[in-house]
């Protein structure tokens, strides 16, 4: 028993050849599960009772609102609905835009275009600007080594849908590359985030207890600027719209009209096993609580960047109450960055056998929630976060052990840990 403990929780049965290998396999069922779907949706397999249409519907007709002089109107249900289906087809499912009106300032060029040319260019461009990322913070030339975050179920459900988690995940991305070399570039990244602000709760405590003053200061312009831009673009009339919209988000979100299965947070978990509004909150509040005091103490401690890169990624899918499957690719991203830092200082007892477990729950989570009122999803950034804390414990434990000097035959001190 201990033997075949030993041998799952090691870290030598799980090599790169063989993740690669598993990762292409995964990516090639996944692009024929995807084209299947597409396929489906267009009524090329069954006959559909009413036209599919994407998430990106939301946006283009918000953009299209925007364009034609009224981008308030982008959070009146009924006007946005009749957007959507002159861009998509009448009777599709209506999506919802609950983004402030900073996002118009890239859903309104969007729009300008053709619904399918729009929808391309947002889908292609994103996922250039997560793969740019991804390689840098893999720090590895080869495409070996991006196969796992390209095989990361969220990813071809995001680039399917026309969701924004790689624009998201790829402004964290270059915003935590970028913080201790170039932080006002970072801030820039990190002041982006106000798009989708729920996204950049944890941003400040990161950046403060780290002492990272320029980038704070840096994201807060950031921001400014944006809503600044916005409000010139748009009219204050479109924030007042927003505010308002955004008041009546929580009772749709505790309602269930956006299912449970397909959250990944706390909140969305209690809600799918029945528990009520008031008690998943308070679930949600005490994850948030322990997420923020988690990054806290990494960007505090001085941990590695890619430990606090990692860290604050996951947190930020632990603290945020609503949070849906395709955000995971924040997560994908977190797992990059703690692979870089395994690179490194090596891996922690059972760590690759943790990551295969994670991408096995990010690929059953919305499946097994629609079948069973169980919701894994929080299993996901918890998880990362634990590996992260991991490492933070083991870096400090190195910092701490006793050194001492000695000398080698005349040689220069050599510094020596014992």
């Amino acid at each position: 028993m201990t033997a075949v403990l030993r041998l799952l929780l090691g870290n030598e049965w799980l090599t790169g050849r063989r993740v690669a290998a598993w990762s292409a396999i995964l990516l090639g069922l996944e692009l024929v599960t995807l084209a299947v779907m597409v396929a489906g949706t267009h009524g090329l397999i069954v006959r559909l009772d009413r036209p599919a249409s994407t998430d990106f519907v939301s946006f283009y007709a918000a953009g299209d609102l925007a364009d034609a002089g009224h981008p308030e109107l982008a959070y009146s249900v009924p006007d946005h609905y009749a957007a959507e289906q002159r861009a998509a087809a009448p009777g599709i499912t209506y999506n919802y835009f609950y983004y402030p009106p900073v996002f118009l300032l890239l859903c309104a060029p969007l729009a300008r275009l053709p619904y399918l040319p729009a929808f391309l260019l947002f889908a292609v461009g994103t996922l250039a600007a997560f793969v740019a990322v991804a390689r840098r913070v893999i720090g590895r030339e080869g495409w070996r080594d991006m196969l796992p975050l390209l095989a990361f179920p969220a990813l071809p459900w995001t680039l399917g849908i026309g969701q924004n988690a790689l624009l998201t995940a790829s402004l964290f991305g270059f915003a935590t590359l970028l913080v201790d070399r170039r932080p006002l570039l970072a801030g820039l990244c990190f002041g982006a985030l106000c798009y989708k602000p729920h996204f950049g709760v944890l941003v400040p405590v990161a950046l403060a207890a780290g002492g990272h003053w320029r980038a704070f200061a840096a994201a807060a312009a950031s921001a400014a600027l944006l809503v600044l831009l916005s409000v010139l673009a748009f009219g204050l009339g479109s924030w007042r719209a927003f505010f308002a919209a955004f008041a009546a988000a929580p009772a749709l979100y505790q309602s269930g009209r956006i299912g449970f299965a397909g959250m990944i947070s706390v909140f969305g978990a209690a809600r799918l096993a029945g528990l009520s509004p008031s008690v998943a909150y308070g679930l949600q509040a005490i994850a948030a609580l322990l997420a923020a005091a988690t990054v806290a103490w990494l960007w505090r401690c001085c941990a590695s960047l890619p430990v606090r890169a990692a860290g604050l990624l996951a947190a930020t899918l632990a603290a945020v109450p609503l949070a849906l499957f395709y955000e995971l690719m924040l997560a994908a991203l977190a797992g990059a960055w703690l692979v870089r830092e395994a690179r490194q200082g090596g891996y922690l007892l059972g760590e690759k056998p943790a990551f295969a477990a994670i991408a096995a729950v990010a690929l059953v989570s919305r499946g097994l929630g629609m079948a069973v009122p169980l919701g894994v999803g929080p299993l996901v950034p918890l998880g990362l976060l634990a590996l992260c804390v991991g490492h933070a414990r083991r870096e400090r434990w190195m910092q701490a052990r006793p050194l001492r000097w000695e000398r080698a035959d005349g040689a220069l001190p050599v510094r020596l840990r014992t």
